[in-house]
């Protein structure tokens, strides 16, 4: 029989994990703001945050630069790994996230539209066509797909084929457009500046609250949506509530940072290799993985190329392995 302290190992283990995560995020913030193609000392980069010189070049890079870039990394990071693990717990797809599902693409196209249709390249204003394509995408691809795994990666991959050429054509064709949202079209933490953060912060916290809220209905759905029903769970509510995080998370990330492929579908992967199938651990830790794997990103394309690689490049080479993995592998715990 399993005594209180074996069955309390594991969740000490996990917990330890959650705090390595966190150390982790701690340490990405740390190095985001001293390193980059312009060295900052540490305690020059501490100075520049609590007394700060006017006048300083180090301090104006590093409040006026680096930090929103370093915020901008934590936010969207967190929103696309909690996105993602939404999007395979809902969809029982070990390749679903918010880039293969087309829901990105359809953000990206909402503020291309915006942008080049309207006129409209503020935050405030951008965000609400972001949220309508990324749902119009989620919509179509579930209705081509009719929730099958196999068809909703195929309906997905087929839809950001087809938005992000149209993207790219309507933007190239803009000249004034193009030179406005040339940065965040490749998916980069530059950019943006502190409005920004400001106006989509809301979003992105009201996602992860209703994710870190449907964890444990996650895990109903996992054995199966006639065992998720059999006790109690209403199944199409939680596919529902969750459906809505997904897409003000995927919106406001991608209205934030651009269209970032992958870190939705690697983040999730990393978590259930750490702490198992229990999407009560799941899904928190990829609010913090998320943000590792950007902050990583940014920081490797700051020093990588003397004149900076965006982070959406950066970040879609660190999860093609993961992509190559999933693919090759046979079974994923809690899918």
């Amino acid at each position: 029989m399993q005594t209180l302290g074996e069955a309390a190992a594991p969740a000490q283990r996990r917990g330890l994990v959650l705090l390595a995560a966190l150390v982790l995020v701690l340490a990405g913030v740390v190095l985001s703001l001293a390193l980059g193609v312009r060295e900052v000392a540490l305690g020059e980069s501490w100075r520049a945050l609590t007394d700060p010189v006017v006048g300083n070049v180090d301090h104006a890079v590093i409040r006026g630069q680096r930090v929103p870039r370093t915020v901008i990394a934590l936010l969207a990071g967190a929103a696309l790994g909690l996105a993602g693990v939404l999007s395979q717990g809902i969809t029982r797809n070990p390749l679903a996230d918010p880039g293969l599902l087309g829901l990105n693409a359809g953000a990206a196209l909402g503020i291309v539209v915006a942008a080049t249709a309207f006129g409209v390249v503020t935050p405030i204003g951008a965000v609400w066509f972001a949220f309508a394509g990324a749902a119009i995408a989620a919509v179509s691809v579930f209705a081509i797909g009719h929730g099958r795994p196999i068809q909703l990666a195929l309906a997905g991959a087929t839809l950001t084929a087809l938005l992000t050429p149209i993207s790219n054509l309507i933007l190239f064709r803009d000249v004034d457009a193009l030179n406005q949202l040339r940065y965040w079209a490749v998916g980069a933490l530059n950019g943006r500046d502190a409005d920004a953060i400001v106006v989509l912060w809301p979003f992105i916290a009201v996602g992860a609250a209703v994710a870190l809220f449907a964890a444990h209905r996650l895990n109903g759905l996992a054995l199966g949506d006639d065992v998720a029903a059999a006790l109690g769970q209403s199944v199409g509510r939680t596919r529902a509530i969750a459906g809505v995080a997904i897409i003000c998370l995927a919106g406001a990330a991608t209205a934030l940072a651009g269209p970032i492929a992958l870190v939705g579908l690697a983040v999730p992967h990393a978590a259930r290799r750490l702490v198992g199938s229990d999407y009560r651990w799941i899904v928190p830790l990829c609010a913090l993985l998320g943000p590792v794997m950007l902050l990583t990103a940014d920081i490797v394309g700051r020093l990588i190329k003397a004149d900076e690689l965006e982070a959406g490049v950066v970040a879609a080479i660190l999860g093609a392995p993961v992509l190559i993995a999933v693919a090759r592998g046979r079974r994923v715990a809690g899918l």
